[in-house]
């Protein structure tokens, strides 16, 4: 029998196909933890569990009680250093560029005036995003000097994380970009996200179809996995304009809800497959 913690902050469609799948499972019991009704003492075992599948929608509430569970000897899966490796854009961009993997150039600054340096530096257009952050909130495309003041001056004034400034290499792809659905290291599946705007994120109103995955493709998402520490990963991929690719992301706690018809592959299911495996790893 293994006892599956299921950590979640609501039951949205991705938990519940999970939770469907996982009870389809012979000797498995689970246990669920809602992160929004659940306080833990740092010195003792919160929960006798053998491992915890985190879905919590906050990437700081999952990080840090992913922290405080492994600090009990407790198994998470995704575990916290890849939440962190993958939740901080600076973090993933530096493992990208240290492991020789093509990604959009990206420029640190922490000032307003170095900002506005680095953002000159890069050329317009180019892109500006928090460091931590997802569903395609707070991006901004800056066009040209003014706007770069203008959202350099507004990010300043919403508070500590949006004063550190990630200055990204704009990609003009051709209206889609690619979501590739990686578990261990082992591509399953990839979809193109086709947009008239330039941010196509799914969740941003993003048309999702069916993206074969290439030997190309699944060599980039193998490397790109290596470089993060493996899992179960979402890596988002952009066509360049002289045929190549470059990775923009990798999402450690992915949504599927628009993939698994669109691949033909149950994603849902290899997912829980995954977790059991590690549980008894």
């Amino acid at each position: 029998m293994i006892c599956l913690g299921f950590l979640y902050t609501r039951v949205r469609v991705e938990e519940k196909l999970l939770l469907q799948e996982i009870e389809k499972r012979p000797n498995v019991e689970i246990v669920q933890i809602c992160d929004d009704d659940t306080f833990y003492d740092i010195a003792k075992k919160p929960v006798e569990v053998d491992v915890v599948f985190e879905r919590s929608v906050s990437y700081s509430r999952g990080l840090y009680i992913s922290r405080i569970l492994e600090a009990q000897g407790i198994k998470v899966v995704n575990p916290s250093v890849l939440a962190e490796r993958c939740g901080d854009k600076y973090i993933t961009s530096q493992l990208l560029v240290n492991a020789g993997i093509p990604s959009p150039r990206v420029l640190m600054a922490f000032s307003e005036e170095s900002a506005l340096m680095a953002v000159e530096e890069m050329g317009f257009p180019c892109v500006m995003k928090p460091v931590v952050g997802s569903w395609g909130r707070l991006l901004a495309r800056v066009d040209d000097r003014a706007s770069a003041e203008s959202i350099i001056e507004h990010k300043s004034s919403l508070g500590v994380n949006h004063q550190i400034f990630y200055i990204q290499e704009f990609i003009n792809k051709p209206g889609r970009d690619i979501r590739a659905f990686v578990i261990g290291e082992e591509p399953i599946g990839a979809i193109y996200r086709s947009s008239p705007n330039w941010i196509t994120n799914t969740a941003r109103g993003g048309v999702a179809t069916n993206c074969p995955v290439t030997p190309e493709i699944g060599d980039l998402c193998r490397r790109t996995a290596r470089a993060v520490g493996g899992g179960m990963l979402a890596i988002d991929i952009f066509e360049t304009p002289d045929g190549g690719f470059s990775v923009n992301e990798v999402n450690h706690t992915m949504e599927f809800r628009n993939s698994i018809a669109t691949t033909g592959v149950n994603i849902p299911a290899l997912m829980v497959d995954y977790v059991l495996s590690q549980a008894r790893s």
